[in-house]
């Protein structure tokens, strides 16, 4: 997706970086040993504990013969277990712990240390194990075999239910960039704020507050991407100037968040598409410019702490070039120049991390492996990789049928994060997974995108990054913290994400059981999608419902009973009659909207193609998606290669106004004539309504 059309879809809408528990430190430490040949010794610590969760750091260093190729394996004594690892793979039989090197790290020298972190989920209590053995050989801690001290470990502390965030120790200088991006997770974007065109609040966002920053630290986020636009800020060449108050301002929120404690991220943002993208047929220009901006914001923030992270551009495109493999070698370019200006700064520039993008930033195979060639040309040890990621485009926006979280949005996202480990991560390269989305999500526009296909796609999003161990900055450009008020706007989806960086939580086929306003109701059944969890009961309120007589399972299929949908719908007004929720043994219930309707009824309308609205009684339901067609069958207006219209951008609803309105945009690529539109809705109800364009008018009527 190119620059430009994000900057378009996000002025519209923004997407909610889900949330873990704020860290506390706990100052856990074990010093055993684990030995290969003669012996080892291991310091196992904990850095960081919050409710339910930990982080831990693992030193092993080698006192005997030289190793190549290591397994280290442990038991945890309270049921703990292994939520993300770095440097290490590692799995669990119950309490038995394994962790085997990777490809870069097998060998460890005699007095060598090999260091590997994780994070991880308890309850109850998260003592920390007592011993360890190396390739089979138990731990001493010397080399004749014999324990130099016993382990000892500090109280573990009573994490609080909303702690108050710490400060996380600052990677050193040179420090291990796996362990420095894993403690960035999860990560938010300030978006639509600094990067909006020409100043901060252009786009609708307020001026960032220390309120906002300490409210976003206080929800769990550990790093902050904060993009920055610079062109409406800098003067003319040779010296592009950047305007000292727009880099004191800069400055400022990035102090203020590095007080707050957060990991953070500065960018040039929409500067790729407004100058840096002519690079090609210009670079002396460009690069002079590029080069300028760089320097100046290199040198202010110099001796800036080790959090601060620079990105050297967002989503980089270029015209001008014949394909993207030639864009591939633009961008590197344009890496190789970052790079070597910044590592001549000197102070903490010096070592700093520096985040390198892929060409748009995708995660196609091919810009991964352009984004390699250029890392292994570099040869620098403190780079991640980033891309983007806004799932699979019809589903993102709701066109070509794209209404539910389905095969198709699955395998999409599954390839891209799997292609983002096996060309990355695999190979010691951190991944920040800058931006993730869903490009239609905006609380201002309600609908193109259905609630509980929404939250499938959140939870698999945050499993699929977590067991792959990529860092994950998500896009909130207001739609989901309510910066005003400082409230999530859909709690909901916050408790998800929070619950989805430790653990998983299950989904189901639907969110909604709709039910007739007249006659007799019958038992619904929902498809229920574990995720390995297991099922514990229905519950309406602090009600729980009764098995067998409400509601039965039987494998993954939940069966509410006709009686129980009759009591819950009540007098069966139309619309939401009541919510249930399904429990499980893990994550975050699953709502379940019992809702009565009748169908939809549609009357005939006249307007013209800049004003057309079908009056339309949605009687309790809610559409879905449209189509459009022309009697030979064939797609009729945009993107005519489906049938199915994108939400909002051709179509709309008002349920408000009790109208469907059909928007220019659409019209604007319809041929005069008849046209045949099919109306789907969630209930299942298909609706067929037909209008003739002729001119600038347009008439229409139900089939």
């Amino acid at each position: 997706m190119s620059s430009h059309h994000l900057r378009r879809m996000r002025r519209r809408a923004g997407l909610l970086a889900g949330a873990l528990a704020a860290l506390l430190f706990a100052g856990l430490m074990i010093t055993g040993s684990a030995q290969a040949a003669a012996g080892c010794r291991v310091a196992y610590t904990v850095p960081s504990q919050w409710q339910g969760g930990f982080t831990a750091d693992v030193q092993v260093t080698n006192l005997g013969d030289a190793i190549n190729g290591w397994t280290l394996t442990w038991a945890f004594p309270a049921g703990q277990r292994v939520t993300q690892a770095w440097n290490s793979t590692v799995t669990a039989a119950g309490s038995q712990v394994t962790a085997k090197n990777l490809s870069y790290n097998a060998a460890i020298a005699t007095n060598g240390t090999v260091s590997f972190g994780f994070n991880g989920s308890w309850t109850g209590s998260n003592p920390v194990p007592t011993s360890f053995t190396l390739n089979g050989v138990a731990c001493t801690g010397n080399p004749g075999g014999t324990p130099t001290a016993s382990p000892t470990q500090t109280p573990t502390p009573t994490p609080t239910p909303t702690p108050t965030p710490t400060t996380s120790p600052s990677p050193s200088p040179g420090g291990d960039p796996m362990a420095t991006v894993a403690a960035m997770q999860p990560g938010w974007n300030l978006g639509n704020t600094l990067d909006a065109i020409p100043d901060e609040t252009a786009w609708g966002n307020p001026l960032t507050t220390q309120a906002l920053l300490h409210q976003v630290r206080s929800q769990g986020y550990n790093s902050i991407r904060i993009p920055v636009t610079w062109t409406d800020h800098t003067g003319p060449a040779p010296t592009y100037t950047i305007d000292p108050v727009w880099l004191a301002r800069v400055r400022q929120v990035v102090d203020w968040s590095l007080a707050e404690g957060f990991y953070v991220m500065i960018n040039l943002h929409h500067d790729s598409w407004q100058w840096i993208n002519t690079y090609p047929g210009d670079r002396t220009t460009v690069l002079n410019r590029y080069n300028a901006l760089w320097t100046q914001i290199a040198a202010t923030f110099r001796d800036h702490s080790a959090k601060l992270v620079f990105e050297n551009i967002n989503e980089p495109q270029f015209t001008g070039t014949s394909d993207d493999a030639q864009g591939d070698e633009v961008l590197r370019e344009l890496h190789l120049a970052f790079v070597r200006l910044i590592r001549q700064s000197g102070g903490g520039n010096a070592t700093r991390l520096l985040v390198l993008p892929t060409l748009h930033t995708s995660g196609e195979q091919a810009r991964m492996d352009a984004l390699n060639t250029t890392l292994s040309q570099l040869r620098d040890p403190n780079i991640a990789a980033t891309i983007h990621f806004y799932g699979y485009w019809p589903f993102s926006v709701n066109i070509a049928g794209g209404t539910r979280y389905d095969s198709n949005v699955e395998q999409d996202l599954v390839g891209t994060f799997e292609r983002a480990r096996a060309s990355f991560v695999a190979r010691g390269i951190p991944v920040i997974i800058g931006e993730w989305a869903l490009l239609s999500y905006d609380y201002t526009r309600p609908g193109i995108i259905e609630r509980g296909e929404l939250l499938k796609f959140f939870e698999a999003v945050g499993y699929h990054a977590r067991t792959r161990n990529l860092t994950t900055m998500l896009w909130d450009a207001g739609s989901f913290l309510n910066r005003p008020t400082l409230q999530w706007r859909d709690q909901g989806i916050y408790d998800l994400m929070k619950a989805n960086l430790t653990t998983r939580s299950a989904t189901a086929s639907a969110d909604q059981v709709y039910l007739p306003r007249s006659g007799t109701i019958t038992s619904r059944s929902l498809t229920l999608n574990l995720n390995g969890t297991s099922f514990q009961g229905l519950r309406q309120g602090s009600t729980n419902l009764v098995n067998g007589t409400d509601y039965t399972v039987s494998g993954s299929t939940l069966t509410l009973t006709a009686s129980a949908l009759s009591r819950l719908a009540g007098n069966r007004a139309a619309g939401v009659n009541a919510t249930i929720e399904a429990r499980f043994s893990q994550g975050v219930p699953w709502q379940i909207s019992i809702i009565s309707y009748d169908p939809p009824t549609q009357s005939a309308a006249s307007g013209t193609t800049s004003s057309f609205a079908i009056p339309t009684q949605f009687r309790g339901d809610q559409l879905a998606t449209m189509e459009a067609k022309y009697a030979d069958g064939s797609g009729a207006g945009p993107a005519n290669w489906t049938s199915y219209k994108e939400f909002w951008t051709h179509f709309q609803p008002d349920y408000s106004a009790n109208t469907i309105l059909l928007k220019p945009e659409f019209f604007a690529e319809v041929n005069d004539g008849p046209v045949t539109l099919t109306f789907h809705f969630w209930s299942g109800t298909q609706k067929t309504y037909r209008i003739t364009k002729s001119g600038s008018t347009v008439t229409g009527s139900p089939a």
